[in-house]
């Protein structure tokens, strides 16, 4: 655990961000456990051989190819601060050789709820007994504007305009943009204002989402209700596939991709094409069905 506490602090003094760390130091002692389970013999912290193993052993439990190319660059970060350390001697991974290919017709699919599902979802937050209109709200607010949990939980009044319907969302590097609210979603967010909002020691705040406990709503809490209620609809839910699902639905319905890209905050509409603009294997087989 000392070895791994020293990475972590020098991943911190190379400034990388708290989540970053988070995953490097997730996937090492992943690794590290791998190794006192299954390479006995093992007397280095990191090896050639150790990591062919390894990541051997993550294609037999077929872990997704992201998964594996994931850790294969933890562990390449690893093996640069090990060698910086002087623990190591060479740089046993090469993230052009041993990063696992994908091969071209079997792109991945973003990650998106369903019609189907998506109604499953709404029929639960519907439930008085079950939600409360501030977490209902979060849900809606998430799925029709597609903003991050970033963004949501630092709405503020001001940002919310009830004549033209438009929310202000201020995202990554204090780009704002604007998104039009609809018509349900306005009317959640006076009836969450004017009533359980109202009641909050905290209705003085400047935030639009408050907890009983701070006048400013923290992304965990979102994460951990989501995380929370996925047993009880019987699918995992967490905040940023309703942003993808936001986006992937307004596709499918003929959305122009510069439309949702604007919507979503991207810097280009490349990125926006590349990460959505994709085409699933129903799909591919769908279309040949046609001929």
């Amino acid at each position: 655990m000392a070895l791994l506490d020293a990475f972590r602090q020098w991943l911190i003094e190379d400034g990388k961000s708290p989540k970053t760390i988070e995953s490097y130091c997730n996937d090492v002692k992943q690794f590290q456990l791998y190794l006192v389970e299954k390479v006995a013999d093992e007397n280095q912290p990191l090896s050639r051989f150790s990591f062919v193993r390894y990541k051997q052993y993550m294609l037999d439990e077929n872990l997704k190819i992201s998964t594996i190319n994931k850790k294969v660059n933890s562990l390449k970060v690893f093996n640069d601060f090990l060698q910086m350390k002087g623990l190591v001697r060479k740089n046993f991974i090469q993230l052009r050789k041993d990063r696992v290919p994908i091969a071209n017709g079997s792109e991945k699919v973003v990650e998106a709820l369903t019609d189907g599902e998506v109604e499953r979802v709404l029929a639960y937050v519907q439930d008085d007994l079950k939600v409360s209109i501030r977490n209902r709200l979060i849900v809606h607010t998430l799925l029709y504007t597609a903003v991050r949990v970033s963004e949501l939980i630092n709405i503020k009044h001001v940002d919310i305009e009830p004549l033209t319907s438009t929310l202000t969302v201020r995202g990554k590097a204090g780009k704002v943009r604007e998104i039009g609210i609809r018509n349900d979603l306005m009317e959640l967010m006076k009836i969450y204002q004017a009533g359980e909002r109202k009641e909050s020691k905290y209705h003085d705040s400047e935030y639009l989402f408050v907890t009983q406990r701070s006048p400013k709503m923290h992304r965990d809490a979102v994460r951990n209700w989501l995380a929370k209620i996925s047993d009880d609809i019987g699918m995992k839910l967490y905040p940023h596939l309703f942003r993808r699902t936001c986006a992937t639905l307004l596709l499918r319905r003929g959305v122009p991709v510069v439309t949702v890209s604007k919507i979503l905050g991207h810097y280009s509409v490349e990125l926006t094409s590349k990460t959505y603009i994709q085409t699933s294997r129903a799909d591919k087989q769908s279309a040949l069905d046609l001929l």
